[in-house]
């Protein structure tokens, strides 16, 4: 049996039961809940059909683990969750549909804060990105705590966990997915970079940035402007900065 996927946080659960409830295996609410975000949750989800399950404060801490239940948590069916077949059949499906979009794979090589990791995936789908695919082993996956930082994001974004990225920026590159890297040591500049066409971005480890075998696999390597005195950027800033570069630069191409 798989393990149960769990959602907590307000704000989470409310995006969720508006716009996905099907999706909801069924909410633990808090016993005689004040909170008139819960009741309103509550009576959204049960005109969808969902089931709600009252629970103690107790038994929803422990179900959200880390991540502040805030008298409500989802248990999700979680379709969004791909292995590397179904992330390669979800490419081929894209790039079969012709609407002048092209192709927007976030690539994070081994990112272990789970914060980071739901705060990468909340920008990725603001900026339109198609996916975000993670090393299955030595980087955070979904969690409570993931989810409630990406506000939503994490249960509508397309999330797949592979065993070899290597193998993965390989095949998308056979597909004319062109990889671009970020590196505190790239000669070119992010802001001077063609970011046009369909584009896996690459972002590295906190602190240690990308593995040199990813780096090889990358197509071109882009360094972020440094004006101040910092030498670095935490890696969901950076992870912003870039993904809204290639959302500027799609936009003046369309005009």
């Amino acid at each position: 049996m798989s393990k149960a996927q769990y959602i907590t946080g307000l704000r989470a659960v409310e995006q969720l039961v508006a716009t996905d409830p099907t999706e909801i295996r069924r909410i633990y609410a808090e016993y005689q809940t004040v909170n008139p975000r819960v009741e309103a949750i509550i009576q959204t989800a049960q005109k969808a059909g969902v089931d709600i399950q009252p629970a103690n404060r107790a038994r929803l801490a422990q179900m959200g683990g880390e991540a502040r239940h805030q008298g409500v948590i989802a248990e999700i069916r979680r379709s969004t969750v791909l292995d590397e077949a179904g992330l390669r059949t979800m490419v081929e499906q894209r790039l079969e549909v012709v609407d002048g979009n092209p192709l927007l794979i976030l690539v994070l090589d081994g990112v272990q804060d789970p914060h980071n990791l739901g705060a990468c995936m909340r920008t990725a789908d603001a900026a339109g990105a198609d996916a975000i695919v993670v090393p299955r082993h030595g980087a955070a996956g979904l969690s409570p705590t993931v989810s409630k930082v990406a506000a939503g994001a994490a249960e509508q974004l397309p999330f797949a966990s592979v065993g070899n990225l290597s193998r993965v920026l390989g095949w998308l590159a056979d597909y004319g997915v062109r990889a671009i890297g970020t590196s505190d040591k790239a000669d070119s500049s992010l802001f001077d970079a063609d970011l046009s066409g369909s584009v896996a971005l690459v972002m590295g480890r906190e602190h240690t940035g990308l593995s040199q075998g990813i780096a090889n696999r990358c197509e071109t390597l882009v360094s972020l402007p440094m004006a101040g005195v910092v030498s670095s950027l935490n890696v969901s800033v950076a992870t912003g900065i870039c993904l809204y570069e290639i959302a500027r630069q799609r936009t003046l191409q369309r005009r």
